[in-house]
């Protein structure tokens, strides 16, 4: 029981962390002069994204690389299936309103090109380069494209609105204790969550990667999960739709691409012969909503989730 507790204390443990680490780095960011746009395609993508790192990281280093491969193809499964499934049950979601075409796009090749790395054998330093040039690419493409419309539409004045943990009127002190409660949580959540998490795989006979797959995955995308909710209650369904494409984009791209430079990360073959494509398989489902402006109604939710059950009924047996 205690294992459990310690599991989950390291789960909490890393989301308050990253909420943390979120809301000092955006508002230090501001408070020195960098746009809202810049902070948002960059810092508060990748801090949200800080729990998955840390626990990729801490993963390789202890000698469980199935933890930080099963977190991140997990994760992303998770986000489509469960993500979205929950919410479009509770509200729905009006997706026929959204254009998020290119960056789903994006997300899809951005799958291939991990899926076809995979199959080296190893995530080495060499795939870990390509995995993070193409983030910078991505990364590139968006903030021009973001610039260019704003031209476009003539705002003169950006908002902070919309822009997570954004406070003008935050102080020094509490954006340095926002900042040092984020940068000690976030290592502190990741040992205790990794170390119990393999304990927990020894005790009941199951690898490291089943548990990546399933307890680790969902626990680092509760704080998807929460947002998505949020913003299906609220009806807008851009902010969940993007919310879930570009985490996972971040996932595939950031999370593998900077843990393999710390430790060569090898893929077990149960990736190669049904998680990496259950992933993939994943992503195109929601195809109908994105290029055939679909709404996600109850029923579509319902199907969702439970795949997302079944899926991780077939993994632990």
């Amino acid at each position: 029981m205690m294992v459990w507790l310690l599991c989950g204390l390291g789960l909490v443990i890393l989301v308050l962390a990253g909420d943390a680490l979120v809301k000092g780095a955006v508002n230090l960011a501001l408070r020195v002069g960098i746009p809202a746009l810049i902070v948002s395609l960059t810092i508060v993508a990748f801090g949200t994204s800080a729990p998955e790192l840390l626990i990729a990281i801490e993963a390789v280093m202890q000698g469980a690389p199935g933890i930080a491969m099963g977190n991140v193809v997990g994760s992303n499964t998770a986000n489509i299936l469960l993500v979205l499934g929950l919410p479009a049950i509770l509200s729905g979601l009006h997706t026929s309103g959204c254009d998020t075409r290119k960056t789903y796009v994006q997300m899809l090749l951005a799958s291939v090109l991990f899926i076809g790395l995979a199959f080296f054998g190893v995530f080495a330093w060499w795939s870990a380069l390509i995995l993070l040039a193409a983030l910078g690419g991505m990364l590139f493409h968006a903030s021009r494209t973001a610039v260019r419309h704003r031209r476009e539409a003539r705002a003169a004045v950006e908002t902070l609105d919309d822009l997570e943990g954004a406070d003008p009127d935050m102080s020094w002190p509490k954006i340095a204790m926002f900042l040092g409660l984020g940068l000690v949580g976030l290592p502190v959540g990741a040992d205790l969550l990794v170390e119990n998490a393999s304990v927990i795989a020894k005790r009941y006979g199951v690898s490291d990667t089943v548990i990546g797959l399933t307890l680790v995955a969902v626990g680092t995308s509760l704080p998807e999960l929460a947002t998505t909710v949020m913003a299906a209650l609220r009806r807008q369904a851009d902010v969940a739709l993007g919310n879930v494409i570009g985490s996972n984009m971040f996932n595939l791209l950031a999370i593998i691409g900077i843990a393999a430079l710390i430790e060569p990360i090898p893929v077990d073959r149960q990736f190669l012969t049904f998680d990496l494509w259950v992933m993939l398989a994943s992503s195109l489902l929601i195809f109908p909503f994105v290029f055939l402006r679909w709404d996600m109604g109850r029923a579509w939710g319902v199907a969702l989730t439970a795949l997302y059950v079944g899926y991780v009924v077939v993994v632990i047996a």
